[in-house]
């Protein structure tokens, strides 16, 4: 295998998410020069699932005019979209419009959109491109889709997102003026003062910018680079017109159906289909099964979980909230290196490892519920658990996730294009699910970063 091809298979997953995942880590840092202030990440929620009529639009495509819509040209389209929205983003988010005789941020609510855009018709995009390498380089896209959002992640601890120094709310100066950004709440108590970050919001979002320059060249290499040539897979699958069966065979020059014939010198022998999905390597029932799990557990860990990280780590300190995204965030392309030296497809396992995870992500819900006192809150034991169930649950789901893609990539091209359509479909779900729980309803109680709220 070609160590080039790795590269950029994992340069051109990063590009995937990097724009969403660097907004929602970016959030400290925008919503107080904002008029919507912490609305908006119920707005962000909103335009993303709105944004998901990109994935429809292209599964439509596939489903009722197979073979018509080359995902290439649709890429590079997406990708040089995203370059722009997060060029004007640096330059734009402050900007502010007066609609309805209030302020709003429609600049930046309108390129949020566009990113979403962007994002969510990856899903369904990237995965059927990788179909044209070899099986191994799918494992690598997963270990950069992963670090579509650790990548951001690890450059906002550095700017210092959300730092909160805590102080005794009564200190005074010799002139007795209060701490700047702090009131007096109580003799003795302490109070969460957020530090100043090392660069500006800007700085951070041209560096979005160039992700997705650098997601842009990667793919183009993928097309185009000598190396990666010999690497195209020389095994396709296609859907015979005339009988509307899916026929397998060798191209002789590692071309897609797309850009010639299929030449089929001899066919490969296989054995009788056991279902009228893909290849038939799995039952009708099977293929419900594998779907339904990867519409659940990217409901947990793309929408459901995320939405109350917040109150379930938050109330143990910001050391632990911090640690237990970034740690979550690593964990991701962890599994997928585990996947691929340890591809175990055995349905079984992946529904005990579902469970497996769904547990870890009800004990979290769990405290997000209890927020802002949950168990062992004044335990530093408490900090160690909260963090481990976080890479538990994302370990184990991820690894799941991965292993769904390996199974649906050896069941053809369309597979792919549906596993990306399950995989916004299950996040939608769990996005609307959370929405009005979280944002409408507030059955969720924030806690404090100092913890100050709970009795010792």
């Amino acid at each position: 295998m070609s160590l080039l091809t790795h590269v950029l298979a994992c340069l051109f997953g990063m590009g995937s998410w990097v724009a969403i995942n660097g907004m929602w880590v970016e959030l400290p840092l925008v919503v107080p020069d904002i008029p919507e202030g912490w609305y908006l990440p119920s707005y962000l929620t909103v335009l993303i699932q709105m944004a998901n009529i990109g994935p429809l639009f292209i599964t439509l495509m596939h489903r009722f005019r197979p073979g018509v819509l080359d995902e290439r040209p649709v890429i590079y389209c997406i990708v040089v979209l995203g370059v722009i929205a997060t060029l004007l983003l640096a330059f734009f988010w402050r900007h502010t419009v007066t609609v309805g005789g209030s302020l709003h941020s429609l600049p930046l609510l309108v390129l949020c959109f566009l990113l979403s855009v962007v994002d969510c018709t990856s899903s369904v995009t990237f995965l059927p491109f990788m179909m044209r390498l070899r099986p191994q380089y799918l494992t690598t896209y997963f270990v950069g889709e992963g670090l579509s959002g650790l990548v951001p992640a690890l450059v906002a601890l550095i700017q210092g997102v959300g730092v909160v120094h805590c102080q005794n709310a009564t200190l005074t100066d010799s002139l007795n003026r209060t701490i700047e950004n702090s009131s007096v709440v109580g003799s003795g108590e302490l109070q969460a003062v957020y530090q100043p970050a090392k660069f500006s919001a800007q700085g951070f979002f041209l560096f979005l910018s160039a992700m997705m320059v650098v997601c842009l060249v990667a793919f183009t290499l993928l097309n185009h680079h000598p190396a990666v040539a010999r690497e195209k897979n020389s095994l396709y699958f296609s859907d015979d017109p005339a009988t509307g069966k899916r026929e397998q065979g060798f191209s002789l020059h590692a071309q897609t159906p797309e850009q010639k014939p299929m030449i089929s010198p001899f066919k490969v022998a296989r054995r009788e289909p056991r279902g009228s999905f893909g290849m038939g390597t799995y039952s009708n029932l099977e293929v419900v099964f594998i779907f339904v799990v990867l519409a659940w557990v990217n409901a947990l860990t793309n929408a459901v979980l995320p939405s109350v990280q917040s109150y379930s780590c938050l109330p143990y300190g910001n050391q632990a909230y911090h640690l237990a995204a970034t740690m979550a965030a690593v964990a991701n392309p962890v599994a997928c290196f585990i996947a691929m030296f340890m591809p175990i497809r055995s349905l079984v396992f992946m529904c005990f490892l579902t469970m497996f995870g769904s547990g870890f992500g009800a004990y979290i819900m769990a405290m997000a519920a209890l927020s802002p006192c949950p168990l062992l809150v004044t335990s530093a034991s408490g900090t160690a658990v909260i963090v481990l169930v976080w890479i538990l649950f994302v370990l184990s789901l991820s690894y799941v996730k991965v292993i769904i893609g390996v199974i649906l990539r050896d069941e053809g091209h369309s597979a792919l294009v549906w596993c990306g359509a399950v995989v916004q479909l299950g996040s939608m779900v769990g996005a609307v699910s959370m929405f009005p729980l979280v944002s409408v309803y507030g059955l969720f109680k924030s806690g404090d970063a100092c913890n100050t709220k709970c009795p010792v």
